[in-house]
């Protein structure tokens, strides 16, 4: 069968498929450009090298959401970008082929992997041995994946005959239908890709009889909105609709890819119009869609809540959609109920091979219950080095799991360089903001294990489960130092972290984007070393509480908000001698800083501004006329080395040549 044959044969059934072309380098690219020649399209070229006129970083791969394209490469060869491809294929259309460039099949898991510096936490790219192999596994076994091996015969099988493909916009036209004459009041509209989301939010614009303002991540993924809408409506960008809100009246605002917007932002857009629409995808290769169904619409009164699942786009039973799902773990459908009692394990990486399908309960499960999983955590799941597993079994069915990962062990050089703002090495998330956030360099240098994920079915929560796998996480890190975990606050979560013997220990001051919670922080000591830390922590958070209390919006926060003694202890001559002579970052050292206004005010004016009057950032560089925040920065650094110098020259001296060492 000819590549002209076989693409009139994908036209008729409305389908896609990959042609999978294995070799060398050379060769897989001479192959790609035949095909180029051969077939007119779009030919949109995803890689780091472009060998096309329309080409696109995988890393950048995110702006062309909402676009359509016919026909694609995807060249692997140097690294594999799961996201990538995943949201490549969803911008193809009906009759399209996916060329996917790889190594020699014999050779490629064998071969680094470029892309795993991103999922890795690692300095030098490693193989991805279980990922490669479980994709090979599934590229053979698909009759419906063309794989061309280099040096060996080829020939393009026809895919079996199916019904001549009309699409059907039934469900689209209901929906469409409702919204049009709905009440004020929120709706969001959730399904996988090319299920017609954007076509039905344009339709709806060009429908309406008033005026619609559409807003988006960005203004090129809203182009297949922008072809059904017409004219009828108007593109503002999201800080831009916010700041101008009172400018822009309008019946609806039409927010597309919601889930790609900060949470903080997104709620506050919301509350601006009579009519809102939220569309998102559900599929999660962009890693927040399930988690926007999850944190955000839980969160906002009588949500409307519409799901497509016919796809509009392409076929049902599609070739290319399939392998992707199968490939990326995208079904994430909770575990059945049953009857019978629940056995904990512990799961390694290696049961990727020996037991797939348990490993792939366990991922989809934790796909199911939090917003951030993606294919970057599959990736760093299978191969990345340091990764924990434990698992509550109900017979075959996954009830409940935790996935943790090692941390710490940095040198004491190291651990104190990234203490004083001047190296950030990759990995350890909680371990190293301990240490530059905390001011606790000791974490960095005690072996820990975060919690990364946690997850339990429906049915089983409230019955002590999370807390069993927590327990039996505890038991297998014996050796450790303490465990530990990040979350977005919220007082229901931090109860729970408490019942498992948890110590908070940091909060951050910014809400997180994603969650629109502040990031807290928790550790479980294991060791006499990790209960000296936890002490000195709880220590420090107790007299920060009264300078964080300024800043942060929530009430629930357990921060002793009591302002207590203004004398400067050890602890803060450390943290300010950081903050003054190395790039402790302001935040980090707020609470030292503000017992030093406190102290010694008429040689600190602009930290009292800031620390003492409240004065914004942007209030302060205007009235003491300085460019901007870096400036502010430069100067408060520079008061805080005059001010120690002013209440004892020995030690500030002192303090100022450990520092001045760390670099």
């Amino acid at each position: 069968m000819t590549a002209t044959e076989a693409t009139a044969q994908l036209l008729r059934q409305g389908w896609r498929r990959l042609l999978v072309l294995s070799g060398d380098a050379l060769w897989a690219e001479q192959q790609a450009t035949r095909w180029i020649n051969q077939l007119p399209g779009d030919w949109l070229w995803v890689g780091e090298t472009p060998r096309s006129e329309l080409h696109c970083l995988p890393g950048a791969m995110r702006t062309l959401l909402g676009r359509e394209f016919q026909h694609a490469v995807f060249d692997a060869r140097a690294g594999f970008h799961a996201e990538a491809l995943a949201a490549l294929a969803g911008t193809l259309k009906a009759g399209s082929w996916l060329l996917l460039l790889l190594p020699e099949w014999q050779r490629w898991p064998l071969q680094a992997d470029a892309d795993a510096q991103r999922w890795s936490e690692s300095d030098a790219p490693l193989t991805s041995t279980r990922f490669v192999r479980r994709l090979q596994h599934l590229l053979l076994a698909d009759d419906r994946v063309a794989v061309w091996h280099q040096h060996q015969p080829f020939s393009l099988l026809p895919l079996a005959d199916s019904t001549a493909w009309r699409t059907d916009g039934q469900q689209q036209l209901r929906i469409l239908d409702d919204l049009l004459h709905s009440a004020p009041g929120i709706s969001v509209l959730t399904a996988p890709r090319g299920r017609g989301k954007s076509a039905l939010a344009g339709m709806l614009a060009a429908r309406w009889r008033g005026r619609c303002l559409v807003t988006a991540p960005a203004k090129v993924s809203t182009a297949v909105l922008a072809d059904f809408a017409g004219d009828n409506y108007a593109f503002i960008a999201p800080d831009r609709l916010l700041d101008e809100a009172g400018q822009h009246q309008a019946d609806w605002l039409l927010i597309d890819e919601a889930a790609a917007i900060p949470a903080p932002l997104l709620r506050q857009l919301v509350a601006l119009f009579p009519r809102v629409l939220l569309t998102t995808t559900v599929q999660g290769y962009e890693g927040t869609g399930r988690g926007f169904l999850l944190k955000f619409c839980a969160s906002l009164p009588q949500v409307k809540h519409y799901q497509l699942d016919a796809p509009l786009r392409w076929a049902e039973n599609d070739p290319l959609e399939e392998l992707i799902a199968e490939a990326l773990l995208f079904d994430d459908a909770e575990p059945p109920v049953m009857q019978g009692d629940i056995v904990y394990q512990t799961l390694e990486q290696d049961d990727w091979t020996r037991q797939p399908e348990r490993m792939a309960a366990v991922y989809q499960l934790l796909t199911s219950a939090h917003y951030r999983t993606s294919p970057l955590d599959l990736r760093r799941m299978m191969d990345a080095p340091g990764m924990h597993f434990t698992a509550a079994l109900q017979g075959e069915t996954v009830q409940g799991a935790l996935w943790a990962v090692d941390e710490g062990g940095l040198s004491v050089e190291l651990a104190w360089a990234v203490w004083a703002g001047y190296r950030r090495p990759r990995g350890n998330l909680v371990a190293q903001s301990l240490a530059a956030h905390a001011g606790l360099p000791e974490a960095a240098q005690l072996r820990s294990r975060r919690i990364s994920r946690i997850a339990v079915s429906a049915q089983r929560r409230g019955q002590g489960c999370g807390q069993r796998l927590i327990a039996l996480c505890r038991e297998q890190g014996k050796r450790l130092d303490f465990l530990s975990v990040s979350f977005g606050f919220t007082a229901e979560l931090w109860q729970f972290w408490q019942r498992c013997g948890f110590q908070l220990v940091r909060v951050g001051t910014q809400r997180e984007a994603s969650s629109g919670c502040y990031a807290a922080m928790a550790i479980l000591p294991l060791s006499e070393a990790g209960q000296a830390l936890v002490a000195r922590a709880a220590l420090r958070l107790e007299r920060e509480g009264y300078w964080l209390s300024h800043l942060v919006e929530d009430q629930t926060l357990p921060l002793n908000c009591q302002q207590g003694a203004g004398q400067l202890d050890e602890d803060d001559w450390r943290e300010l001698a950081g903050f003054a002579w190395a790039h402790r970052p302001f935040e980090a050292s707020l609470a030292a800083l503000g017992r030093l206004a406190q102290r010694v005010p008429k040689s600190v004016p602009l930290l009292c501004a800031a620390l003492l009057q409240r004065q914004s950032s942007a209030e302060i560089c205007r009235q003491h006329r300085l460019a901007g925040r870096k400036a502010l920065l430069l100067a408060w650094r520079s008061e805080v080395q005059r001010a120690l110098a002013m209440i004892d020259a020995g030690r500030a001296g002192s303090w100022q040549q450990r520092v001045n060492l760390l670099q």
